[in-house]
């Protein structure tokens, strides 16, 4: 319902049309090979900005379209019939952007006035072009899983911080974040509770078929998940445990008699998917299971299930707690897997780091990874996802230069993220975040001029989301502030300044 003179309309969506077509058939046709290395990514950077704008224009276009029901004059039964067919586009693709025009387009009321988009800060978001489809997709997706009981105004804070967090972070963050966020606003599990996890949990095998392949599904618990990842992490690595390769290692990775060369070797030459290396692994666990004690240690440790949790979730019993492998696991399983386990005890400074364990010796110690662990979560290198058990421990300053192999000086870093860190172009570097700074103490990594001309020192929050969140409830906070400020203006009765409230008690 268009509020716009349709003739003036015309010709202003006319010439903004022909304007980028120019501008495209322009970019077309440029040398890029004359840009400088910085130049490249800045011109990346601008036009990715330009394209996630266009998505925002996309939206309002099937507003207009569902509100004049031009579908139906046109014989088609809905907006997305007569997207395939007027944009040639796939069935998938044209569901998806009719679902993102109903939660971030601009609709109207019978009297054509404006309405609020159902997302109305991570519309501005898209509009910005600081956030993608992928973004906008993550923030739908953890909105809606919010539970009913939940009131509207803890909803809307949740969807501000988790809109000001996309704005510079990864979707990848954003699910991340958003699986945290979901946790702590149901921390019982009253959506999926004890009575629920019992009854969907079940592995099924199906009936061999004329491959003799014999199909499987089924749910696993979060315990079960838990024990399990630990395991899949040693024996499906690249390169091992490959039967389609006879010069492959089985077993363990850490099992004395595999050759590191040849494990490396026969990783360069592994093409399964993760599913098949999984399948592989876990073939080669359950043989080995009929024996006794060979799964070893992985990476300096026991193969163990390793879960991380405060004081305050111990005395209360309530929550989530986070594994070594980047999973979670409600407080009660995680007491129950505790039950079993042998107790690791680590004490933290007031930064967060574990409190020094030195060593003269280049190769950490079991301690020493196992405080690792309960601190970083995971590599270390800002935006990588790799749990704790994928990594190995890294020395901050280099050892062959000088480093010591202090709990201080020590870092986890995945075997990629690690092969980064060099002195020559593109290389990466690390140090420690000095005292008086936000993340003091904290493996900072030094990214390479082309990724970041100003090379500005960062840290991963990727394992860490109640920071994520944090920082972003606080620049959520800060921008409506300034905008109530604008417009003299006032908090709504009752909703929470900023949403302090929705990103306390995160794990």
């Amino acid at each position: 319902m268009s509020s716009i003179d349709g003739v003036g309309a015309t010709g202003q969506v006319q010439e903004h049309l022909s304007t980028i077509a120019d501008a495209v058939e322009g970019l077309c046709d440029s040398d890029l090979t004359g840009l400088s290395d910085a130049e490249l990514t800045d011109t990346m950077r601008r036009l990715e900005r330009s394209l996630r704008r266009t998505s925002a224009v996309g939206h309002n276009l099937i507003v207009e379209t569902t509100e004049r029901s031009l579908p139906g004059k046109l014989g088609h039964k809905s907006v997305n019939k007569l997207l395939i067919a007027v944009l040639r586009i796939s069935a998938a693709d044209a569901s998806a952007r009719v679902t993102a025009a109903k939660a971030l387009g601009t609709w109207h009321a019978l009297s054509g006035e404006q309405l609020p988009a159902d997302l109305p800060d991570t519309a501005a978001a898209q509009r910005d072009g600081d956030i993608g489809a992928d973004h906008a997709r993550a923030i739908r997706e953890v909105i809606r899983k919010i539970p009913h009981t939940v009131s509207s105004s803890d909803v809307a804070v949740a969807e501000q911080i988790l809109a000001e967090l996309a704005r510079s972070a990864t979707p990848e963050d954003v699910e991340k974040a958003g699986h945290n966020l979901l946790a702590h606003l149901n921390p019982d599990g009253n959506l999926t509770d004890d009575k629920d996890r019992k009854r969907l949990r079940g592995i099924r095998l199906g009936r061999q078929d004329t491959n003799l392949m014999t199909p499987i599904s089924g749910h696993l618990d979060p315990e079960t998940r838990a024990l399990l990842d630990p395991i899949l992490a040693k024996w499906a690595r690249p390169g091992m445990n490959n039967p389609d390769d006879p010069e492959s290692p089985t077993g363990s990775t850490e099992h004395p008699t595999v050759d590191r060369d040849q494990l490396a070797a026969a990783a360069g030459r592994d093409t399964r998917t993760a599913a098949q290396r999984n399948h592989d692994a876990f073939k080669e666990a359950l043989r080995a299971l009929l024996g006794s004690g060979v799964l070893g240690s992985h990476r300096g440790l026991p193969v163990t299930t390793i879960v991380t949790m405060t004081i305050d979730q111990l005395e209360q019993q309530t929550g989530v707690v986070t594994t070594a492998s980047g999973g979670i696991v409600p407080i009660r399983d995680a007491l129950t897997m505790a039950e079993r386990a042998h107790p690791v005890l680590v004490l933290f400074d007031h930064n967060g780091r574990p409190l020094h364990l030195g060593r003269s010796k280049r190769l950490a110690t079991a301690d020493q990874r196992l405080a690792l662990i309960a601190a970083d979560r995971g590599c270390t290198r800002p935006g990588c996802d790799a749990p704790a058990t994928m990594t190995a421990v890294h020395h901050v300053h280099d050892w062959s230069k000088g480093g010591t192999t202090d709990i201080a000086a020590l870092t986890l870093g995945c075997d990629g993220c690690h092969a980064l860190i060099h002195d020559g172009p593109g290389g990466w570097h690390t140090r420690t975040a000095p005292e008086g700074t936000e993340y003091a103490g904290r493996t900072e990594w030094i990214p390479p001029p082309h990724l970041d001309p100003d090379r500005k020192p960062g840290v991963n929050h990727r394992h860490h989301p109640k920071e994520l969140l944090e920082r972003a409830r606080r620049k959520a906070n800060a921008r409506r502030e300034a905008g109530m400020r604008r417009r003299g203006g006032s908090w709504p009765r009752g909703e929470a300044r900023g949403g302090g409230s929705i990103a306390d008690g995160l794990p």
